[in-house]
């Protein structure tokens, strides 16, 4: 999660979702900036399956024409199958250029993020180290929440003892 205030106003206030992080570096997604940009054709029969709101969210400013689709299963998935791989507890990637309704019967949603976040090899550990973001464990619902607009500050209101203030944070840290 971003501190307040991140310099990027590609991250200011992000809720990023982590992918993959390795000595190779780290990929994710911003999973609190739903775009105003809906699935169109061949990827609109996806419709049904999105999670509320049901628009294409911007994953981040890194190839902004790759297409990410995760999915809420309905139960952990143990190994990766056809169309859906999984990530953590009940998320896994999904397949786009599959027929929904293969996994229809799998899934609670489906979110597809425009893009991704990347860094480069002990980039991102340097920043964390800076303090430009703060290490949360997340939870399934973060990832599909129906406001993500509000995000941000439900993740952060959630932690323990102090850190729950910075939810209080104002935009605008001058007009504390």
């Amino acid at each position: 999660m971003a501190t307040p205030p991140l310099e990027d106003a590609n991250f200011d206030r992000s809720v990023i979702f982590m992918l993959e992080h390795h000595d190779e570096g780290a990929i994710g997604v911003v999973i609190n900036r739903p775009s105003i940009e809906s699935l169109d054709e061949p990827l609109d029969r996806w419709i049904d399956l999105q999670s509320a709101p049901s628009s294409v969210f911007a994953g981040g400013p890194v190839e902004e024409s790759a297409l990410i689709a995760l999915a809420e299963t309905t139960a952990p998935l143990a190994e990766s199958g056809d169309y859906l791989s999984p990530i953590s507890g009940t998320i896994a990637s999904a397949d786009l250029t599959a027929d929904p309704a293969l996994v229809a019967a799998e899934v609670r949603g489906v979110r597809v993020f425009r893009g991704y976040a990347g860094w480069g090899p002990g980039q991102l550990e340097g920043e964390i180290e800076a303090g430009a973001w703060l290490v949360l464990d997340s939870e399934a619902s973060d990832v599909f929440s129906d406001n993500p607009d509000e995000l941000w500050r439900t993740v952060i209101r959630r932690q323990p003892g102090r850190l729950s203030w910075l939810a209080d944070a104002p935009d605008d840290l001058s007009s504390n």
